[in-house]
C-alpha cells in the first residue's frame, strides 16, 4: 500500500471539508425551494471565479491528469497544444459565442439549437450528448480515477469507480450547479498546489536538488520529448501531425469542446452577466497555460524515474509513489479533487440534458419546478450506475486513454462545429442542412478511417470540418429559409470587449508565441 496512514487523514478531511462546504453553500433561505434555474443555472448569478474556476475543475479529471500525462510520457510537450491552443479558443468563445448564447437565455446546447433550427435537431443532439456524456466522460473519468486508487492503494478497480461515484454524488447531487461551481474554487486551489508540489518533487529528483536543473537534464536527455511540432518520422506523428495541429483540426476540437459542450459551457450560462462570463473565461484561459507545467512535465520526468512501465497511463500514479508521505496525501487528494469535480459537472450536465431538452417536453406537461429537480437528480445518480458498469468492458484495453478519447470525438467533433457555426453566422442555413452536417460528419469519418486509416486522425477532423459545411450549406438550399425569428440577429448583439479582456488576450497570445518558439 502506498498510502501511509498521515496521506488517509488528508483525503479522508478534504472529502469530509467538501462535502460540508457543498452542502453550506446550497442551503436555502427558509420557505425558498430550488427550482431548475437553481439547480441546473446557480441562479444565474455565478461570479467570474467561480466561472473560470469550475471551467478549469470541469476540464481537468483523471482523463488530462492521468491520461496526459501518460501521453507526456509517451510523446512529449507536444501534448501541451490541448491545453495551450485552448486558451486562445476561450478567448474566441468569451468574444464572439457566449454574446449569442446568453443574449438567448438558454439552459441548454440543445436549446439554442431548437431555437435555432427546430425540434428535430435538439432532440437528436440531446440523445447524442447524453450518451457520450455517459458511456465515454464519465466511463474515463471513472476508469482512470480508479486505476490511480489501484495502483496507489492495490484497491479493486470496481471497489474505486464506486467509492469515487459516491463520493461526487454525496457532493454535487442536492446542491447541483451550485455545489458544483462554487466549491470548484477550492478544487483548482487544491489542483494547482498538488501538481505543483508534484513537479517539484519530480524535477528536483532528476535534477539532484534543482528544478531547473532537472528540466535541463530531462530536455539533453530526452531533446524528442520537447518538439511542439513533431516530424513524420516520429512514431507519435499520427497524434499529433506536426503543423496539422496548430493550423487545422484541432481548433475544430477545441471549439465542440469549449463552445459547445454543454459540460464545460454550462458555467458561463450561469454568469451575472454578458462581461462577469468574460472575465471568467479570461481567468481560465490563463490557467490553461499553466497546466502543462503540473500535468505534461511530471509525465516527462517518469520517463527518468520510472523508464519500464507497461503502460503510459501508469506515469502519474507510479511517480506519486515517489513523493513522501503526507505530500502524498496532499497530492492524491488533488486528484481526486480534480476527478470529483468533473464528475459533478458531467452529472448536473446528463441532468440538465435530459431534464429540461427531452423530460420536459414529451413528459412533464404539468410538472412542478420540485418535481423537475426530481428528476434531474435521479438521471444523475442512473448516469452513474450505468458509467460503472459500463467502464470496464470499454476501457479495459487502452492504452493512452486520453488519445483514444480524443480520436473516437473526433467522429462528432466536425458536424457539431459546422452545425453550430452555420446557425450562429449564417441566416439562410435550415434544419435539414444542419441534421446533414451532424450526421454527415460521422459517415465521412468513418469513410476516411476505413479508406485512408494512415491519415492522422486530427487531420481527418479539419477535412471532415470543411465537407461538413459544404454539405450544410448545399443542403440548405432544398429547403425553404427559416423564419426570421429563428435567426441569430448579429446586429443586436454587442461582441465589445471591454480593456482587461483585450489585454488578457495579447498577454495570453505573447506567452504562447513565446513557448512554441522555445519549444519549436
Amino acid at each position: 500500500m502506498a498510502l501511509a496512514l498521515l496521506d488517509i487523514v488528508i483525503v479522508i478531511g478534504y472529502a469530509l471539508a467538501l462535502i460540508a462546504i457543498a452542502m453550506l453553500v446550497s442551503r436555502e433561505q427558509a420557505g425558498h425551494k430550488k427550482d431548475t434555474a437553481d439547480y441546473f443555472l446557480a441562479g444565474k448569478a455565478l461570479p467570474w471565479w467561480a466561472i473560470g474556476a469550475s471551467l478549469i475543475a470541469a476540464n481537468i479529471s483523471a482523463e488530462q491528469i492521468i491520461g496526459m500525462s501518460g501521453s507526456g510520457y509517451a510523446i512529449g510537450l507536444a501534448i501541451a497544444s490541448y491545453e495551450w491552443l485552448a486558451a486562445v479558443t476561450l478567448i474566441v468563445v468569451g468574444k464572439f459565442f457566449l454574446p449569442i448564447f446568453l443574449k438567448r437565455g438558454i439552459y441548454t446546447m440543445p436549446q439554442f439549437l431548437e431555437q435555432r433550427f427546430g425540434p428535430g435537431v435538439k432532440y437528436v443532439m440531446s440523445v447524442f450528448w447524453l450518451g457520450i456524456y455517459t458511456f465515454v466522460n464519465l466511463t474515463t473519468i471513472l476508469w482512470l480515477g480508479a486505476t490511480a486508487i489501484n495502483t496507489l492503494t492495490g484497491a479493486d478497480m470496481i471497489l474505486g469507480m464506486i467509492l469515487l461515484a459516491m463520493f461526487a454524488a454525496a457532493y454535487s447531487l442536492y446542491g447541483g450547479l451550485k455545489a458544483v461551481a462554487l466549491t470548484d474554487i477550492i478544487q483548482v486551489v487544491l489542483l494547482i498546489l498538488g501538481g505543483a508540489l508534484i513537479t517539484h518533487i519530480t524535477l528536483t529528483q532528476v535534477g539532484d536538488g534543482s528544478i531547473w536543473g532537472g528540466y535541463q537534464r530531462l530536455m539533453a536527455e530526452f531533446p524528442e520529448r520537447f518538439d511542439m511540432i513533431l516530424s513524420k518520422d516520429n512514431p507519435q506523428y499520427a497524434n499529433l501531425p506536426g503543423l496539422g495541429v496548430i493550423l487545422g483540426g484541432m481548433w475544430v476540437m477545441h471549439f465542440s469542446y469549449w463552445g459547445f459542450n454543454q459540460y464545460i459551457i454550462q458555467r458561463a450560462l450561469g454568469a451575472k452577466s454578458v462581461k462577469e462570463a468574460q472575465t471568467g473565461i479570461m481567468f481560465a484561459a490563463f490557467l490553461k497555460i499553466l497546466t502543462p507545467f503540473i500535468i505534461v512535465v511530471p509525465g516527462i520526468a517518469a520517463v527518468a524515474l520510472a523508464p519500464d512501465l507497461g503502460r503510459p497511463d501508469q506515469a502519474y500514479p507510479e511517480i506519486m509513489k515517489l513523493v513522501p508521505a503526507g505530500a502524498r496525501g496532499l497530492i492524491f487528494a488533488a486528484l481526486i479533487a480534480a476527478i470529483v469535480s468533473s464528475l459533478g459537472s458531467m452529472m448536473n450536465s446528463i441532468s440538465t440534458i435530459f431534464t429540461m431538452d427531452l423530460y420536459r417536453p414529451l413528459f412533464g406537461e404539468g410538472k412542478t419546478e420540485r418535481q423537475l429537480v426530481r428528476v434531474g437528480r435521479i438521471t444523475s445518480f442512473s448516469a452513474l450506475v450505468i458509467a460503472v458498469i459500463a467502464s470496464r468492458p470499454l476501457l479495459a484495453g487502452a492504452d493512452q486513454v486520453f488519445q483514444v478519447i480524443q480520436e473516437y470525438t473526433g467522429f462528432f467533433t466536425p458536424g457539431i462545429v459546422a452545425l453550430f457555426v452555420l446557425g450562429m453566422f449564417w441566416k439562410r442555413a435550415t434544419e435539414f442542412g444542419a441534421l446533414a452536417a451532424v450526421i454527415g460528419s460521422f459517415i465521412l469519418s468513418l469513410a476516411f478511417k476505413i479508406w485512408l486509416p494512415e491519415m492522422p486522425f486530427i487531420d481527418r477532423v479539419g477535412i471532415v470540418f470543411l465537407l461538413c459545411l459544404a454539405v450544410g450549406v448545399l443542403l440548405s438550399y432544398l429547403q425553404k429559409p427559416d423564419s426570421a425569428e429563428k435567426t441569430v440577429r448579429l446586429g443586436d448583439i454587442s461582441f465589445r470587449t471591454g480593456p482587461g479582456f483585450n489585454l488578457g488576450a495579447v498577454i495570453v497570445a505573447a506567452i504562447l508565441i513565446l513557448l512554441y518558439a522555445l519549444h519549436w
